[in-house]
């Protein structure tokens, strides 16, 4: 049985990981995350929730994986690691990550690839490989940077400190903090939300983002410009422009993936 796995249901696709008791990330863990993230891309799925089960989202990687190789097998292994990053990155529809308990390591990089991250109350988020000796194989160091800024990030990833969910929520890193009982429900009922929304508009806010997070304002600009006469000819805009004039705002449907 794979340690995650992907599904879509009613446009939202689903992606959860479950290698219990922490779902510790493996060598076979990331194989099975990738797989999972390129068979989202593909699935036609309108939003992408990542979850966890058990009481944790994940307390890092399985440290074995980093003993006894030699110099191909750790460029393999960081090879692997980032390509993950990019494969859930590369989900073209709005992604959320569902955390809880701990999201250490690995598996706050995971966290990091998506769009947005919810985690519920009480839940340990930390950067900690300075424990063992490394940094962020993932490519961690970099995408906290660009949500939390340098200096909260290199204390974090120097310090390999561990902060709650409502500390890092104040700082921007997590989106939205609920009860832990209420997470999966809310999170959900959040993501088919987006699912329903303008999935051609949500695509060009995502590649706008990503453009920004590479090379600033201008080549986001770029991308506007590249995204927008697209999206200003599709069917979900014509159509919500005609329903905002018949009935206000809140009722226009959005059907092109």
């Amino acid at each position: 049985m794979p340690a995650a796995a992907f599904e879509v249901r009613d446009q939202l696709g689903q992606i959860v990981i479950d290698n219990p008791p922490h779902n510790l990330f493996s060598q076979g863990l990331i194989a099975d995350l990738r797989t999972a993230a390129e068979q989202a891309a593909v699935s036609g799925a309108r939003a992408v929730l990542l979850r966890a089960e058990g009481d944790a989202f994940s307390a890092g990687a399985e440290v074995s994986i980093f003993t006894g190789l030699d110099e191909a097998e750790a460029e393999a292994l960081m090879t692997a690691a980032l390509s993950l990053i990019t494969a859930i990155e590369g989900i073209p529809v709005p992604t959320l990550a569902l955390v809880q308990g701990r999201c250490f390591a690995g598996a706050l990089e995971v966290a990091l690839a998506c769009d947005l991250i919810w985690a519920s109350a009480g839940t340990l988020i930390g950067q900690l490989e300075a424990v063992i000796g490394a940094f962020p194989f993932a490519g961690g160091t970099q995408r906290l940077a660009s949500r939390i800024g340098a200096a909260r990030t290199a204390e974090m990833v120097y310090g390999a400190s561990i902060r709650p969910a409502e500390e890092l929520a104040a700082w921007g890193l997590v989106s939205h903090v609920t009860a832990p009982e209420r997470l999966l429900e809310e999170g959900r009922s959040f993501a088919m939300q987006l699912a329903a929304g303008p999935t051609l508009a949500h695509q060009a806010t995502k590649r706008i983002l990503r453009a920004w997070r590479s090379a600033g304002v201008p080549a986001a600009d770029q991308m506007t410009l590249s995204e927008g006469p697209r999206v200003i000819l599709s069917n979900d805009l014509q159509n919500g422009v005609e329903s905002l004039q018949r009935s206000g705002p809140g009722h226009a449907t959005f059907a092109n993936l």
